[in-house]
């Protein structure tokens, strides 16, 4: 006899505890007994919660997606612009990696935004120093400084003083004198070393940050299309 799971409406064999799609456990009652009373059989296996997740297939599939996904997205990608691409789509995959080694084939969003997690921590760690490392080779081993340091000005600096110039214009004599001596040494403290190197960390941070977020994003995304590629259509 077959019966007909209450969640994702999979068919479900009579001798099976539990739903091999999504792993909702399954209440078989047998007519044995005195009449009147109807005993629910005992289940052969403990039921699979699908809001929890076994860490070593889980972290496997996570190191296998971060590693590309964070060299991809690392300055030293050519392709490092799509960068909140590759990480959603590997923390999508991590989840559809690690359900082929469960039984059950479902997983909450949950439990998928939190295997995500992890895939975004490692693949953004790895295009934080990926990108670190490329910075110095470049500098440092390639004399390419002067090519660096040319860019940075052109995007931050060279900005910088254009606003600070046009809002000084807007300004009374007394209030233009304060402000210039403040916008000069903010500019010169762009313009330093020190300060260009602290640019470039707080933009490789929020780039990491955002490659986070996606991640989540992705990992919650895979275990919706697991769900809905699972549901018989009516």
């Amino acid at each position: 006899m077959e019966i007909t799971c209450k969640r994702c409406h999979q068919t479900v064999e009579a001798e099976s505890c539990y739903c091999p799609a999504c792993g909702l456990p399954q209440l078989v009652y047998a007519a044995e007994g005195p009449p009147g009373q109807i005993q629910p059989e005992r289940w052969d296996e403990g039921p699979r919660d699908a809001a929890t997740i076994d860490w070593k297939p889980g972290l496997r599939a996570a190191v296998l997606m971060a590693i590309p996904a964070g060299l991809l997205s690392s300055q030293a990608s050519p392709a490092s612009h799509l960068g909140l691409i590759w990480m959603t789509a590997a923390a999508a995959w991590a989840v559809v990696l690690y359900m082929r080694s469960q039984r059950p084939a479902w997983i909450t969003l949950g439990a998928g935004a939190r295997i995500g997690l992890v895939t975004g921590l490692l693949g953004a760690w790895l295009a934080f120093g990926v990108s670190g490392g490329a910075l110095f080779v470049d500098r440092y081993v390639l004399h390419q400084s002067s090519q660096i340091d040319s860019a940075y000005s052109s995007l931050v600096v060279d900005p910088a003083r254009q606003w600070a110039q046009q809002s000084i214009a807007g300004m009374g004599p007394a209030d233009a004198a304060q402000a210039q001596v403040i916008f000069g040494g903010l500019q010169a403290l762009l313009a330093s070393p020190e300060g260009h190197a602290a640019m470039l960390a707080v933009y490789i941070a929020f780039s990491s940050f955002f490659l986070l977020l996606c991640a989540i994003g992705g990992g919650a995304l895979g275990a919706r299309m697991l769900v809905r590629s699972r549901r018989p259509e009516i």
